[in-house]
């Protein structure tokens, strides 16, 4: 490895970073925000050079509002259980304080100088905002600069890299990602993260309104500190314009043992290797000895719709993106043709050769599977599934005179249905293939987020994690 600060990826010895159990030393101070501030920075200065996870730092402004948390926590009076947290914001996301440059050429030096509605609720509840995290191309499949945090030669996911990255590496306690097909969860798979993709609609997109799917979520390394950003922004400012918001307590669900799970095959079954399928069948194999009963597709005709209703998830989602972003992408190339990626102009195509009829099948389709996924609700507490085909693949960038790689941040087999059905999923780190993290997710009933929550946090507290042997 070049980064002399990675080392193999352990399991076993999670979490790196966390801050819900730093606060009984703010309130007794015997530790205060600015100094877990530091110690973020100090790790950032480490790990920034291999890892480059930061598009830019707002390191005066960190400090500051350190500052004025150490004071509030003085005082006996935090404005929320996340005053003082460490925080990156992916590029996508606007921020009055830094550019918003979204991965992508065309926006370079873009600069709104306001904040996203999700910002203003962390900058309310007392959460300090570090910086802008690397994102994918305008949060598609075009790669950053971000690398894995355990091994440099394998990519971090996509799109929120930088997001994934920086909590895997302990450089914050929690970021802020979005998902439309896969961004959220398979990062956190890569990255050894546990990471929330909530409710469509759950938490408050501010502006960027204008893909269906688009989803904001949380990466963190606890499950309490996910829940706990995700809920006092909900509880600020809502969810998207329309939606409820987030339901759930003001504090981190109690660990909630399943009575039973589906297994989710999805499109991402026939890629997992035999390390990866074993890995995930160990973990199978851990619930059903705590008492869990675990559901396959060949156990119940309703198992069985289901699956059929998302056989191609990946077109599916690929599709209705592409499909809505015709006109953003046809003023975005009609202002800057040279600022953007030949990979982007390649998925602009698939929207262009579309047409209404096309959107509305796909549309169709959409509502059909998410009515399968209703009618397993009366069978299992959730569904379960590995968060991603496998551990980080390696990625050295595209091979000059060849085909551009399809899926250079990883494939979203196992992300696309969950995405399309609108449903949360938690990833869970509960498993190393190869050397590299490989994440287990559960995919709950829409707004059921908590619950979701609840039960994962139940699998990270009992189950023992699995380590498959092999190098990355």
């Amino acid at each position: 490895m070049n980064d002399r600060h990675s080392t193999a990826y352990d399991v076993r010895q999670r979490p790196p970073l966390t801050f819900h159990d730093a606060v009984p030393a703010f309130q007794s101070c015997a530790d205060t925000p600015r100094a877990y501030l530091e110690r973020c920075l100090a790790t950032i200065g480490e790990r920034e050079a291999v890892v480059q996870a930061w598009v830019v730092l707002n390191e005066a402004g960190a400090r500051a509002a350190a500052d004025a948390s150490t004071q509030r926590w003085r005082a006996g009076q935090p404005l929320s259980a996340i005053d003082g947290m460490p925080i990156g914001i992916k590029d996508l996301i606007a921020t009055q304080d830094m550019p918003t440059q979204m991965g992508c050429a065309a926006y370079r030096g873009h600069f709104p100088k306001h904040d996203a509605a999700l910002v203003q609720a962390l900058r309310a509840a007392g959460a300090i905002i570090l910086g802008k995290t690397v994102t994918t191309e305008l949060g598609m499949s075009e790669p950053g600069p971000t690398t894995n945090p355990y091994h440099p030669g394998h990519t971090p996911g996509g799109s929120s890299s930088g997001s994934a990255a920086a909590v895997g590496a302990g450089m914050v306690p929690a970021a802020i990602g979005t998902q439309v097909g896969g961004s959220i969860i398979r990062p956190a798979s890569y990255c050894g993260n546990v990471a929330l993709k909530p409710t469509q609609g759950a938490i408050n997109r501010g502006e960027r309104q204008g893909l269906s799917q688009a989803t904001a979520g949380v990466h963190a390394n606890a499950v309490q500190d996910m829940w706990q950003v995700a809920i006092e922004i909900a509880r600020r400012v809502g969810g998207d314009p329309g939606a409820p918001g987030l339901f759930g307590p003001a504090a981190p669900p109690a660990a909630e043992r399943p009575a039973r799970l589906i297994v989710m095959e999805s499109e991402g079954w026939a890629l997992l290797d035999t390390a990866s399928r074993d890995a995930f069948e160990a973990i199978l194999d851990q619930l059903r000895v705590a008492g869990v009963e675990i559901l396959h597709r060949n156990q119940h005709p309703w198992i069985e719709a289901f699956e059929r209703s998302i056989a191609d998830a990946r077109a599916m989602t690929n599709e209705i993106c592409a499909f809505e972003n015709l006109s953003t992408m046809r003023s975005l190339l009609a202002q800057s043709p040279n600022g953007v990626s030949e990979r982007m102009k390649r998925r602009h195509a698939t929207g262009e050769a579309m047409n209404l009829d096309g959107y509305r099948r796909r549309l169709l389709q959409r509502e059909e599977a998410r009515r399968h996924l209703a009618a397993l609700a009366p069978l299992a507490d959730a569904l379960i599934a590995p968060a991603s085909p496998g551990p980080a693949p390696a990625w050295a960038g595209d091979i000059p005179g060849q085909p551009l790689n399809p899926r250079p941040t990883g494939d979203i087999a196992f992300n696309a249905a969950t995405s399309a059905l609108g449903a949360p999923a938690v990833t869970v780190p509960l498993a190393s293939v190869h050397g590299l993290p490989m994440g287990i997710q559960l995919i709950g009933q829409p707004h059921m987020d908590a619950r979701t929550t609840a039960l994962a946090r139940w699998m990270l507290e009992t189950l023992r994690p699995h380590e498959a042997p092999g190098q990355p």
